[in-house]
């Protein structure tokens, strides 16, 4: 019977089935950070309880770390330091590989454990954050789980869950001009919402995935989070194979990938197809990534109580061009936006011309990885004469947890993935857009697609 990528995943991973559907799926890596992490470990610390196969688990430093130059152990975050602290006992008591702050490869979670091989194609891999289906994009069976979950992971190599439904998107015809991934993921929120998904496993698929890079792929992937996903998942060609190939903690020899795809006639609970060609630069209005439209369109109308809460906290009125709303500030970074290619899309539009006056900027590279090829390639200068502050990795501006923000009030166009209120700090305002429309707007002091320059 044709089975779906996620099927062959799924069930090369499944130990066994209880009566009642509850699987339990064999775990071939684990991942954390600070925030999460070390309250796990402390707790199998306390209960006497080793972690079964520690070459197999990893440990970064990304949530609440400081992004500025010169940061240190500091951070901006109220009792950020201890979290930090706890992670590095928690991995030297079990001999765990961590990339803590000083690191020459430490970055966001979901980048390491790309750049690093520890996801490969046909592997699982979990992790305490809801993004964790980033790696899906690798052809990698990836979950976000809870704290107690990760605990149960960390002592058995096993988790317990319900097989969800299956759901496959296929995004035929080619991107037009200024459009991406981050733009695909937007319409189909928009369109569908952010239950669209219903907690399927979402396999992306068609003609414009075909033609995305890796970087592209992950950032589609990220956002299935935000469409309801339980986890996303994009077939392994071989710009994916190589890339992971090369990875430092890939193995020597690795095994037959070419079936790592679905079946021609695989079934799928649910389909949904979209035109890629329709798509332009998106840029969202409201306080969910749902509330979102072309970014030359005007606010819509609050037919719901959802839709005016939104428009009150915004400070939008229905009717408005979204392309002449006046932004305060501009963050480039995040696991959605952050790598190498996005800091390139966003330094061809910031090229040669200034920020905004009043407009506060700032990108954060992913990982140190990528800051080291940026700076490789001159794009730090590009950021900075384009009035960017240019900041170490981490996850920064992303969530306020970190304790940084742009501060009460302001309004933020951002590469970030969420935008619900006070996501990014006290009454702050937050815009979800690509990198290329972040740079137009950091440029123009208002919501722009960089066709505007």
């Amino acid at each position: 019977m044709p089975s779906s990528l996620f099927d062959k995943l799924w069930d090369s991973h499944c130990v066994e089935t209880d009566d009642d559907g509850v699987s339990l799926l064999y775990v071939d890596r684990v991942v954390m950070h600070e925030r999460t992490g070390s309250v796990a470990l402390d707790t199998l610390l306390r209960r006497g309880r080793p972690v079964r196969r520690p070459e197999h688990v990893f440990c970064v430093v990304d949530h609440v770390v400081d992004t500025r130059p010169g940061r240190g152990d500091e951070t901006q975050a109220p009792g950020g330091r201890d979290f930090i602290v706890a992670l590095r006992q928690g991995a030297a008591a079990f001999g765990l590989r961590m990339f803590d702050v000083d690191d020459q490869d430490q970055g966001i979670t979901h980048l390491v454990s790309a750049e690093q091989g520890i996801a490969l194609p046909g592997l699982s891999i979990v992790c305490p954050d809801s993004h964790t289906c980033t790696l899906g994009a690798l052809g990698t069976l990836a979950f976000g789980i809870g704290t107690s979950e990760l605990q149960h992971v960390l002592a058995t190599s096993t988790l317990r869950m319900a097989k969800p439904d299956t759901m496959r998107v296929v995004i035929d015809g080619r991107l037009g001009a200024h459009a991406t991934a981050k733009d695909l993921a937007l319409y189909l929120i928009g369109a569908y919402g952010t239950g669209g998904a219903g907690g399927a496993a979402v396999e992306f698929a068609g003609e414009a995935v075909a033609r995305m890079d890796t970087e592209a792929r992950m950032t589609l992937c990220n956002m299935a989070a935000e469409f309801g996903a339980a986890t996303a998942v994009i077939a392994p060609d071989e710009a994916v194979l190589k890339s992971v190939v090369a990875a430092p903690l890939a193995p020597a020899r690795v095994g037959d990938w070419s079936a790592l795809r679905s079946d021609c006639g695989a079934r799928f609970d649910r389909e949904v197809d979209l035109d890629a060609a329709a798509i332009g630069p998106q840029v969202t209005w409201g306080t969910s990534p749902e509330q979102c439209a072309p970014v030359r369109a005007r606010v819509p109308a609050a037919t719901t109580t959802a839709a005016r809460r939104s428009l009150a906290y915004m400070g939008l009125e229905p009717g408005t061009p979204l392309d002449s709303v006046p932004i305060d500030a501009a963050f480039v970074g995040s696991c959605t936006n952050a790598r190498i290619g996005d800091l390139r899309a966003a330094a061809r539009v910031l090229e040669g011309r200034p920020g905004a006056p009043g407009v506060a900027a700032v990108c954060v590279p992913g990982s140190r990885r990528v800051k080291r090829a940026a700076e490789a390639e001159g794009l730090d200068r590009v950021f900075v004469e384009a009035g960017f502050e240019w900041r170490e990795p981490g996850c920064s501006m992303c969530f306020f947890a970190g304790g940084e923000t742009f501060g009460a009030g302001k309004r933020v166009i951002s590469t970030t993935n969420r935008n619900f209120e006070e996501r990014q700090g006290p009454g702050v305002r937050s815009h979800l857009a690509s990198p290329g429309v972040v740079a137009a707007s950091a440029v123009c002091g208002r919501i722009a697609a960089p066709d505007a320059l």
